[in-house]
């Protein structure tokens, strides 16, 4: 197992993409931290009923204290801190740029982008003696300039220009920061956003499948692996990389 004896907390794994870097990364031998503002029970259950080690934390990732707070219990209940995943975060409705407040702006940025920091902070100490390995989880709307997410892509692109920062920040502490940056997944979020959008007037399926090099839909399973080489060893001189994810849809 390739995280055998490693911690990982996991923010938004309640549910998702995060749900299933949890439920993967404790198959490869990992105890892990369910951090989230939503009930983790499921989460938890899923990985103890299969014979691995998790607890849930409820965590908001805009409140210092409860970053710190995670941090803590992965700490005291399994003895450290290996691996932080920053999947929490969150979806917005696809509308024209002008519908978009500033109050609404600064909500997403504080969400997506001051969360990953606070939890980078919080798991720093844990990390700042052995080592570690942080994964952000990006989008790839950054590389799309996808029309009617101007404050998502914002925050998502910080958040790649941070993993880059801290990489730096970090290096000499032997502490890993890379980001994924999905495509559309159909995951519980992504599904209810591509519900809930204004436009297009056609499941997003219809608009990305044509430009992907692999013509399928994307599921929260498929970026485990990607996940799971990012919190390994094998990864050991990877860092201030960000991985597209998106079945080929964008290069660069």
């Amino acid at each position: 197992m390739r995280l055998a004896g490693k911690v990982a907390i996991i923010t938004g794994s309640a549910r998702g993409i995060g749900a299933a870097f949890a439920k993967g990364f404790a198959k490869e031998g990992a105890k892990v931290v369910v951090a989230d503002v939503r009930d983790g029970a499921a989460t938890v259950g899923a990985i103890t009923g299969a014979g691995g080690e998790a607890v849930y934390v409820k965590t908001d990732v805009t409140v210092q204290a409860e970053c710190d707070a995670a941090a803590k219990v992965a700490a005291e209940r399994f003895g450290g801190i290996d691996i932080l995943v920053n999947d929490a975060g969150v979806l917005v409705t696809i509308k024209h740029f002008m519908e978009v407040t500033s109050e609404e702006w600064m909500e997403v940025m504080k969400i997506n982008t001051l969360g990953p920091f606070q939890c980078i902070k919080a798991v720093f100490p844990y990390m700042r003696d052995k080592g570690g390995k942080v994964i952000n989880i990006s989008s790839g709307t950054v590389f799309e300039g996808a029309p009617g997410l101007p404050q998502y892509i914002a925050s998502k692109g910080a958040v790649m220009a941070m993993t880059r920062g801290m990489a730096r920040d970090l290096g000499e502490y032997r502490i890993n920061v890379n980001a994924i940056a999905p495509g559309f997944t159909h995951s519980e979020g992504g599904d209810e956003f591509d519900r809930n959008k204004k436009f297009p007037d056609v499941p997003l399926d219809e608009v990305q499948l044509p430009g992907r090099c692999f013509k399928e839909p994307v599921y929260p399973d498929d970026l485990v692996g990607t996940a799971v080489y990012l919190a390994s060893d094998d990864s050991r001189m990877v860092t201030g990389q960000l991985i597209l994810h998106d079945g080929g849809m964008t290069m660069h």
